[in-house]
């Protein structure tokens, strides 16, 4: 028995987990760091923007899904090509030339002038334009932090991501209400400016991760991604994991209609949808912390099936017509299941060639993006039908249903391979 119990304890010693101190006092980490929370804060105070000016014009669940579906949906026309630029070329020159080009787009939005048909053109060019970049920083981030390194710099990049967006949404109204959509889009493509700077001065240059003089065609580099990705039954079963938030992502973008219904007079119809589009990032956050800082790695792997039944069971409770309070709370607990993706997104860095990395990121991302834009666009046509509460029941029945499929899928393939992923993420 004594001799058993010794490996128990071995893998424990391994398994110390990192410090957030530890992560951040690597100089290119913060510049991933620091960049992206940047250019995020500026898009969220746009995408309120946007959405509170759309439902005010045309009273619309539909017309306000779809505008907000149009940040999602280029990612399906062009991401899963463009993403393949991340090994093409250097990472860091692709992230920073992707920023300057969305920059200059969105500095062309905020002139008054743009009709809404091109203001609607430009949303999809610069949309389009975060799959490359998505992809570089994705694959960049295993090289700049490795081991449990990895898992707490993702989750610490996903708590500023989460608690960015929740003080973008949350004050979001206030702050259009106070200097305008086009300023709110001027202050966007500084943030992109910002960015760039930021990448240039704090991660050094690396060689481009195709490094023969022939490199293959991006339709090739596509295909073989995609062949890597869908091929391997782990691979697919931890994507589909990672699509499963097009689910639990869906009330977000029925939030204006729904504040709508749940005005009594006491908040504005703007503060209510701040503080409903705040709440899952607010869960995101509390639950990010939590799973990186105290469980350990294989716990993560073994939990992550609960977890991500529990980022969709809590909208069930919407079909009740329940007061502000309690779907907020019932939201909040969403997003702190969510933090099963950490453990999703490590497992399958761990199992993909760092040579294409940035374009099976490219192509997970892009399906991320696809499926969370579907699934608003479709929220929006059922909610002109059936209202806002029955909608958002519905995609947390059909997300458990779906969760619970892929938990069993994966202890079935887990085994001795999931041991093996643990113990490398904890290396």
């Amino acid at each position: 028995m004594r001799t058993r119990r010794l490996p128990g304890r071995h893998r424990r010693a391994e398994e110390r987990q990192t410090t957030y101190g530890e992560v951040i006092a690597v100089k290119e980490f913060r510049a991933l760091w620091y960049g992206q929370g940047l250019s995020l804060l500026g898009d969220q105070l746009a995408q309120v923007a946007l959405a509170v000016l759309v439902y005010d014009r045309t009273r619309s669940p539909l017309a306000t899904a779809g505008v907000y579906a149009l940040t999602y949906l280029p990612s399906i026309a062009g991401g899963p090509l463009l993403a393949g630029l991340a090994d093409r070329f250097a990472r860091r020159g692709v992230m920073v030339t992707c920023d300057l080009i969305r920059a200059l787009l969105v500095a062309a939005m905020a002139l008054p002038i743009m009709p809404f048909w091109a203001l609607c053109a430009l949303v999809f060019l610069v949309v389009l334009l975060s799959a490359p970049f998505s992809a570089a920083r994705a694959a960049l981030l295993p090289e700049v932090l490795e081991g449990d390194r990895y898992v707490v710099g993702s989750a610490l990049q996903n708590m500023t991501n989460q608690a960015v967006q929740m003080l973008g949404f949350a004050a979001g109204g206030a702050v259009i209400a106070a200097m305008g959509p086009y300023r709110a889009l001027a202050l966007d493509a500084a943030t992109f400016l910002g960015s760039a700077l930021i990448l240039l001065s704090g991660v050094r240059r690396r060689p481009a991760a195709v490094c023969s003089d022939a490199k293959p065609s991006m339709w090739t580099m596509t295909r073989a991604g995609a062949r890597l990705v869908f091929g391997d039954k782990k691979l697919r079963t931890l994507v589909l994991f990672a699509w499963l938030c097009g689910f639990y992502i869906l009330p977000e973008g029925l939030a204006v209609p729904y504040a709508a219904k749940l005005h009594t007079g006491a908040l504005s119809v703007p503060v209510i949808t701040g503080l409903l589009m705040a709440a899952m990032p607010t869960g995101t956050v509390l639950g990010a912390f939590v799973f990186s800082r105290f469980v350990s790695p294989s716990r993560r792997l073994r939990m992550m099936g609960w977890m991500a039944m529990l980022s969709c069971a809590p909208l069930v409770v919407t079909a009740t017509h329940p007061p502000l309070a309690v779907v907020l709370g019932a939201w909040v607990l969403s997003g702190i299941g969510g933090a099963y993706q950490l453990a999703a997104n490590a497992a399958f860095v761990q199992c993909v060639p760092g040579e294409q990395r940035g374009q099976a990121f490219g192509l997970v991302q892009s399906g991320l993006m696809a499926v969370q834009g579907i699934g608003i666009l479709v929220g929006g046509l059922a909610a002109e039908r059936l209202g806002p509460e029955p909608v958002v029941a519905l995609a947390g029945i059909t997300g458990v249903t779906a969760a619970a499929v892929l938990a069993m899928i994966w202890a079935e393939s887990r085994g001795d391979g999931s041991a093996r992923v643990g113990a490398q993420a904890a290396a």
